[in-house]
Parts: C-alpha cells; sequence; structure tokens
C-alpha cells in the first residue's frame, strides 16, 4: 500500500496507545469487526473515510489529524485555493481533497473526490457511516449504489442521502469522475 496508508496506520496505532486501548475496544466503540480495524492499523489495506471519521467522532478528534497527521486551526473561516486541498490518495482508484481541513469543530466535512475507472469485473467496495451525505457530479458520469439500488449520476447532478445506509461508487465510460461530497 501507499506511504500515506501506512502514516495513517501509524496515526491510528499512535491513538489507540495514547487511549490505552485495546484493538477490540477500539472496534467495539466504532462498531467495525476487530479483524477491520486491525487491517486498518497494519497499512497493507485501504483505510476507508468513513472508518476514519467514525474513530474521529468517537474519540472527540479531528479526522484530519487522522487523515493528515494535522489538527484543524481556524474557527472564523478557512479558505482552500482551487486545486489546493489537503489531499490524500488512499489507493491508485480514490482521491480525497479536503476543503475544510483547517477549520475546527465544523458540523460537516466536505471533500473534492476523484475515482478513477476500474475493470467492469471489479466488485464495488461500500461504505456505511453515521449521518448523511450529498454528492454533486463536477465532471463524469458515475454509478452511485445505495442499499442495491444502482443510480446514474451525470455531470451537474446531485444526491442527498442517509449514509448509514451501504453505498459505493464506480467512475462510468472509462473516464475519471470528480464529485463533491459532504459528508454530515
Amino acid at each position: 500500500m501507499n506511504d500515506q496508508i501506512s502514516q495513517i496506520a501509524e496515526r491510528l496505532r499512535g491513538l489507540r496507545e495514547v487511549l490505552d486501548l485495546k484493538t477490540e475496544d477500539i472496534a467495539r466503540d466504532c462498531e467495525l469487526s476487530a479483524e477491520e480495524y486491525r487491517l486498518a492499523e497494519t497499512g497493507e489495506h485501504d483505510i476507508s473515510v468513513s472508518m476514519l471519521q467514525k474513530i474521529a467522532r468517537q474519540y472527540n478528534i479531528a479526522i484530519e489529524a487522522l487523515m493528515f497527521g494535522d489538527e484543524p486551526k481556524m474557527s472564523t473561516y478557512f479558505l482552500t485555493r482551487a486545486g489546493k486541498g489537503t489531499s490524500i490518495e488512499r489507493t491508485s482508484a480514490y482521491k480525497y481533497q479536503s476543503l475544510a481541513a483547517g477549520f475546527m469543530q465544523r458540523t460537516a466535512d466536505p471533500f473534492i473526490v476523484t475515482v478513477e475507472p476500474k475493470p467492469s469485473d471489479e466488485p464495488m467496495h461500500y461504505n456505511s457511516h453515521n449521518g448523511q451525505e450529498f454528492n454533486f457530479v463536477i465532471e463524469g458520469r458515475m454509478m452511485l449504489s445505495i442499499d442495491g439500488k444502482e443510480l446514474t449520476l451525470n455531470e451537474g447532478d446531485s444526491i442527498y442521502f442517509n449514509s448509514k445506509i451501504p453505498h459505493g461508487m464506480k467512475a462510468l465510460d472509462g473516464k475519471t469522475v470528480r464529485f463533491l461530497a459532504v459528508i454530515m
């Protein structure tokens, strides 16, 4: 796995050690399987943003501290210039660019998500997390599956949904898709 994933895994281990918790404690507290959490700490497997969000919310820390190693510092406003948001490539297929990484105590997490096309026979990865999510397609087309219902979103389309329901997405037409995701 890439270096950024290894760094996130290291921060997860550090958090667990500081809190003096066992992997089973974090898994239970964050409604994860113990195996899923153990794999995240190895740095050899993809770590979903939804998992990081569950952990951050459970232990009252900024998700940026886990994703990027930085704590937000702004409380009045935080400006992100075009193309300059703090980014992380979780895998070669997904890139997240945080648009509010420096703002403290946010009630929503906005990201520009870039999804590269995958072979049609590759299974879709599903996420679920507490709260709600808003997606707005900026470029390309994507298929969003929510609890087994497949929806095609074109450029300019948006969707708001209960993010506790399992959901996943993939780029269509063999082209990259970029969308705004706001997780609340």
